[in-house]
């Protein structure tokens, strides 16, 4: 078996992939503030469902649980802009 090399183990960490996953959610919300489409808000939404099962996997291995409740700040505060783009969506 191969030895993993530091990075590859960081980015294959449960804490890792959660913060990564926040910050396609929170570009992806962006993108639906800027654009105000269905698709957009589709894809937000997916992001942020890819971020949540990201953030129960990070709590399972109970690492780095300091930069996991920041990241978890981070997605709600996403959440609650998407749910704002998606009222300005479905008023169109």
């Amino acid at each position: 078996m191969a030895k993993h090399s530091d990075t590859s183990w960081k980015q294959d960490h449960p804490s890792t992939l959660f913060g990564n996953s926040v910050q396609k959610a929170d570009r992806a919300v962006k993108q639906a503030m800027s654009h105000p489409e269905e698709i957009a808000v589709e894809h937000a939404f997916n992001s942020i469902a890819h971020a949540e099962n990201a953030f129960s996997n990070a709590v399972q291995h109970e690492e780095h649980m300091d930069m996991i409740e920041a990241n978890k700040q981070h997605l709600d505060k996403v959440k609650q802009q998407l749910r704002e783009v998606e009222e300005i969506v479905e008023e169109k």
